[in-house]
């Protein structure tokens, strides 16, 4: 993320908050005024609550319930298992310690600690996470009989543009802090984030380490997730809507991961107004394609159908920002039972049948291979698309320490491992098992070399590793 640009003038920032509160007094004024007062005025006898009030309630009501997160998590991508800290934000969600942040705040992480604003602090378990989305639950590790603050979700109409909202967190690994602004956008497409859902854009700041952090309306009420924030050309934060996060932590309660269904379905507006593409028809969503070997292909689904229903459930996609909605009906559908879809071709409907398979975990299994100085990971369709169509069952190489024994044989990260001394591997144990040989023979004085043939832009190739030095202990 970006550094921030300078500060404006204290005078200029001071002048936009009074003029800030001024509006939101009015506002405020408006909306508490009398009934039957003339519309721009207001009765003698009242007197209008001050908005400074309305926020700082809606602050005390949350604050309690924010949760300071510290994790100590792996990371493979340097060819050695390397375990660092970092820190993000929650909010507490039941009395009894469940608690809602970011995905990749606790992504890979093998210990969680969490502190409360009162000044306890838990060691915490993580009960699910969803990469798609950005969330994740986590669970104190409360003593019997032991309740925390909790925040709660709003429920009814979604946020709206202009909207007052406060971001709460713990931004730069500090304790707690409130930042004020206006939802710009309630449904913020964006190509690479927006799988099952569009985005909460406020202007509120979200500075790192306030990921996982309450979004709060003047009621007090959780509306949204803070995940991503940007700092050029202004503040600009991006929030999980809080309907979103329902949906998703439901699922993450009851199994662990959120259980979305894959269909291999790329899909495509009616108005594609970045490709400069209108599709005739007011209802439907256009499939641009279908994935190599996936339910829609099998279903006999082609380019330029237009799906008009999905397991009855009429589905349109007018505008970019509408496809989340579709992504996520298609995602909810119950893996390996068949649905009929109806699509629209060649100006007549047709009834197709498509069954979805469980996309699992999007993230496959790492290990780390002391001393061959590499670490493997699980091929999978969602991370490695392009490793995934050469070779739709296997391991990769996820990293190469450098200096040390893999990096001076050649051996490349990203190259797909099929066999270790002669022997083919598909799975992590197996991996497991060879490396743990291949030292035993190594301190019994055995072979010093390993022979390893991988699959590199599509020609395979032997590379010999010498693995009698131990860089980790020189």
């Amino acid at each position: 993320m970006l550094m921030p640009p300078p500060r404006p003038s204290r005078f200029r920032f001071r002048g936009f908050k009074t003029a800030l509160f001024t509006a939101a007094t009015v506002v405020a004024v408006t909306i508490s005024g009398s009934a039957t007062a003339t519309a721009g005025t207001i009765p003698l006898e009242q007197s209008p609550e001050d908005f400074r009030q309305v926020i700082n309630r809606a602050k005390e009501t949350v604050f309690p319930s924010v949760v300071y997160l510290r994790c100590v998590v792996e990371n493979f991508e340097m060819g050695k298992r390397l375990r660092h800290t970092v820190s993000g934000s929650g909010v507490v969600v039941s009395a009894d310690g469940e608690v809602v942040t970011n995905w990749h705040v606790v992504d890979r992480a093998q210990e969680v600690r969490c502190l409360l604003n009162d000044g306890r602090a838990f060691d915490a378990e993580v009960v699910g996470s969803d990469k798609d989305t950005d969330v994740a639950l986590v669970r104190l590790k409360l003593k019997p009989g032991e309740t925390v603050p909790a925040a709660a979700f709003a429920e009814g109409p979604p946020v709206r543009e202009g909207d007052f909202v406060m971001a709460l967190g713990a931004p730069w690994g500090m304790n707690r802090s409130v930042s004020f602004g206006i939802v710009a956008c309630a449904r913020r497409y964006l190509p690479e984030g927006s799988e099952y859902s569009a985005w909460i854009q406020t202007d509120a700041s979200i500075s790192p380490g306030n990921s996982g952090g309450p979004l709060v309306d003047t009621a007090g009420r959780v509306v949204g997730i803070n995940t991503r924030g940007a700092m050029q050309g202004g503040d600009m934060g991006f929030a999980v809507p809080a309907d979103i996060v329902r949906l998703v932590v439901d699922r993450l309660r009851a199994g662990g991961e959120a259980g979305w269904a894959w269909t291999g379905l790329q899909l495509q507006p009616l108005r594609d107004f970045q490709r400069n593409i209108t599709f005739p028809g007011e209802r439907g969503v256009i499939v641009a394609g279908t994935d190599a070997d996936s339910p829609a292909r099998e279903a006999g689904l082609r380019s330029q159908d237009r799906i008009l229903s999905v397991a009855g459930e009429p589905v349109t996609a007018l505008m970019e920002e509408d496809l989340p909605d579709v992504r996520r009906l298609l995602a909810l559908l119950p893996a390996e039972q068949p649905v009929d879809v109806v699509v629209m071709r060649d100006g007549n409907e047709r009834t197709l049948q498509l069954t979805p398979r469980a996309k699992g975990r999007v993230l496959g299994e790492e290990l780390s291979c002391p001393q061959w100085d590499f670490t493997v990971k699980e091929v999978n369709a969602f991370e490695v698309p392009d490793l995934h169509f050469q070779l739709p069952e296997g391991l990769y190489v996820r990293g190469v320490r450098s200096p040390g024994n893999a990096a001076g044989s050649g051996l490349q990260p990203r190259d797909l491992l099929l066999r270790i001394n002669g022997l083919p591997v598909k799975q992590i144990d197996e991996v497991r098992r060879l490396h743990a040989e291949s030292l035993e023979r190594l301190k019994d004085g055995g072979s010093r070399k390993l022979v390893l043939t991988v699959l590199r832009n599509g020609a395979q190739r032997q590379i010999v590793v010498d693995i009698s030095r131990d860089y980790a202990n020189p």
